[in-house]
């Protein structure tokens, strides 16, 4: 056996696009339009929330998948957390412009994500490892992801629609505070990544 080159794990397709997470992903992207179709053209906030809470709810789905059957991808790793940041973001601003979510929930969630991005592309840039994702982000990003639809179910005219205001407003605000406290918790992440990536390199 040739030890330089080991034969591939079977099931690892490192190299595959057509697999089912990235067949999940698209998915998910395009439920985007239909997402804003059904708020701004069709005036459905609930169907909308609805929607925009599914794309959200299977955010785990892609990535579960491909441990579980062991189907990562170059494709997946780049297109997973892209089509997360599309949903929420795009879903976050739909909200702020329709109205029926006030814009400093919008800016506030919105500047964490920026913060986060930006922060990403700069350590990139230095040559830093890649970050996993932390606990805290993972709830916080989940917290938003069903704090957010509630609020506009809230927003529509449905009969329960007190009682979605209401459990949107509970999962937000701690969802909020967990997300710039994951935030912090990258700080030093941040620089261990920076020194293992220099490291590596030299």
């Amino acid at each position: 056996m040739d030890e330089e080159n080991p034969p591939r794990q079977l099931g690892v397709f490192e190299d595959r696009i057509l697999t089912v997470p990235n067949l999940i992903s698209v998915l998910r992207l395009a439920g985007v339009p239909v997402f804003l179709w059904l708020l701004f053209s069709q005036d459905q906030r609930y169907e909308a929330a609805w929607l925009w809470g599914i794309l959200g709810a299977t955010d785990w789905v892609d990535g579960w998948w491909a441990r579980r059957f062991n189907v990562v991808s170059e494709m997946g790793k780049l297109i997973d957390p892209v089509t997360d940041r599309v949903v929420l973001i795009t879903g976050m601003l739909a909200v702020g412009i329709d109205g029926s979510v006030p814009w400093w929930l919008v800016v506030a969630a919105l500047a964490r994500e920026v913060l986060v991005a930006v922060a990403g592309v700069v350590l990139g840039a230095l040559g830093a490892r890649r970050i996993d994702v932390t606990w805290w982000g993972k709830v916080a990003t989940f917290g938003l992801y069903f704090a957010f639809p509630f609020l506009l179910a809230g927003a529509s005219d449905v009969g329960i629609n007190d009682w979605f205001r209401v459990a949107g407003w509970i999962i937000a605000v701690p969802s909020l505070i967990y997300s710039y406290l994951s935030a912090a918790q990258y700080v030093p992440l941040a620089r261990q990544a920076l020194r293992d990536g220099r490291s590596a390199v030299n």
